[in-house]
């Protein structure tokens, strides 16, 4: 596993203070006025929430992108369309996951902010479907789940707490001691993870993780953040799943290493995964992509990932060794 190298509070408050700015407008918020922020995703929602807890005349809302398995499928609805025009400061993940707004950014005013700035990002995996992009849709050449690392969270949170402290001043100390205390959480739990992980592998003897096969993209940056290795990655959505050849090489491959599980995404579906856990008897599991949940609390974040990390320890150890 590689070793995790946590963001400390003097460091994260240099970052604040120096890195570019994460905004995209010259505008500014008068002294009193009330600030409307517009999330893109789930994950930047909690982020936001976590940097305005408590920030009188601040407001996050998020739009409606929550059920949807592949947001380059997702349009725009009414309401959120309705968010947009009203929002003050919309709040992006980035790496071109956000390409249905593209339109309402370029007629919207508001302060934009990109929250992977300074993530080291991963390039796309080569997995079967991407040379079919999805009936014409591109990809990118990056990876933009950034933010199933707890490493780019801090990053994302970072950004925020820059973009809003530029555009309004006035509360810049409130959204720094809240960033201060979003990232102590998040390396916390960073290493609460990695520290499960590593305490199962030591204390099991035989237990090993030969490969992840996922039904979905979206897991790379998880996988990479605990020393997972990544075996392969099937991006199915509906009209789009797996072909007879690639069902059977995937089979085979659960067979060669002997694989006792396979997971998909809670949002995506299942169908090839069980066609496969038929041939092979390999159980099937879900991991989240914290892409939807409740509103507000940033442990929500964290319930997913732990969720990830007990489906995958439980899964490979073959019973319920993490509750």
């Amino acid at each position: 596993m590689k070793h995790r190298i946590l963001l400390p509070l003097l460091a994260l408050f240099l970052l604040f203070s120096g890195c570019a700015p994460a905004g995209t407008s010259q505008q500014g918020v008068d002294q009193g006025e009330e600030l409307k922020i517009v999330a893109a995703t789930y994950p930047v929602y909690l982020f936001a929430c976590a940097v305005t807890e408590g920030v009188d005349g601040v407001a996050v809302e998020r739009l409606n992108t929550g059920e949807a398995s592949c947001l380059h499928d997702y349009t725009l609805s009414v309401q959120d369309m309705k968010k947009i025009e009203q929002a003050g400061v919309i709040a992006l993940n980035g790496v071109e996951l956000e390409e249905f707004m593209e339109d309402a950014l370029s007629a919207s005013d508001a302060f934009v902010i990109d929250c992977s700035e300074g993530v080291e990002l991963l390039e796309n995996l080569d997995h079967h479907h991407e040379e079919e992009d999805h009936d014409g849709h591109d990809h990118g050449h990056f990876d933009p789940h950034i933010w199933m690392d707890p490493e780019n969270a801090v990053r994302m949170v970072a950004n925020l707490v820059q973009g809003l402290s530029e555009l309004d001043p006035d509360r810049g100390e409130k959204y720094r001691n809240n960033g201060a205390v979003a990232v102590s959480l998040l390396n916390t739990w960073d290493s609460a993870l990695e520290d499960l992980l590593g305490e199962v592998r030591e204390s099991r003897d035989g237990f090993e993780i030969p490969g992840l096969i996922t039904f979905h993209d979206g897991f790379q940056y998880f996988a990479h953040a605990y020393g997972l290795p990544l075996l392969e990655s099937i991006e199915e959505e509906a009209g789009s799943e797996a072909s007879a050849h690639e069902i059977l090489e995937i089979t085979e491959l659960v067979k060669e290493k002997d694989i006792p599980v396979i997971f998909t995404e809670v949002n995506g579906s299942d169908a090839t995964a069980k066609a496969i856990s038929r041939e092979t008897g390999c159980r099937v599991a879900q991991l989240s992509m914290c892409m939807n949940g409740p509103d507000g609390a940033l442990s929500n974040y964290f319930d997913a990932l732990m969720g990830n990390m007990t489906a995958i320890i439980n899964g490979f150890a073959g019973e319920e060794v993490v509750r």
